[in-house]
């Protein structure tokens, strides 16, 4: 029985981590969208504020803290933020394939993107070195999960009966 569950669960790691390569090469691209369009964000206020002698700093700080000014600087704010950190995650991922981005989770964190990402993701059959090693590495996560867990349930149940035994 352990072992069928173990090849189960095996099968299931290889469907759902073969479907990585894939995904992440999309995600990528959402990315690569994203910190272009945000870039055109963060140059267009960085131009404003030059034109008016300031720094980006210096421009934020002049804005008001409330009403409409209020929300334009929590807006200005927060796309300079997250176009920052996206092109960090961009830079990271760009160069690195398939496998490493199975390793670099955190560089795929965004969940505006990966929720859209989700939304038009379509599986596809792993026809590459990297989704078969995917595939390969999800068999072997799922099988030693069902094994290792099933083997330390099995222990925490025979010390309670040798306990009860004693008693």
């Amino acid at each position: 029985m352990i072992r069928v569950l173990a090849m189960l669960a095996g099968l299931a790691g290889a469907l759902t981590l073969s479907q990585f390569p894939e995904f992440s090469q999309q995600y990528r691209q959402r990315l690569s969208g994203a910190v272009n369009e945000l870039r055109l964000v963060v140059v267009g206020f960085d131009t404003a504020a030059a034109a008016a002698g300031q720094s980006r700093e210096e421009a934020l700080a002049a804005m008001g803290a409330r009403g409409f000014e209020g929300q334009l600087k929590d807006t200005f704010t927060r796309s300079i933020r997250r176009y920052e950190r996206l092109n960090a995650d961009l830079a990271a991922l760009r160069g690195a394939s398939p496998l490493k981005r199975l390793a670099r989770p955190w560089n795929m964190a965004d969940a505006e993107l990966v929720r859209a990402t989700w939304a038009e993701f379509r599986p596809a059959v792993p026809a590459t070195t990297d989704g078969a090693l995917s595939a390969g590495i999800g068999y072997l996560g799922g099988w030693a999960a069902v094994v290792f867990g099933l083997a330390a349930l099995r222990r925490v149940f025979r010390r309670r009966k040798v306990a009860g035994a004693r008693a």
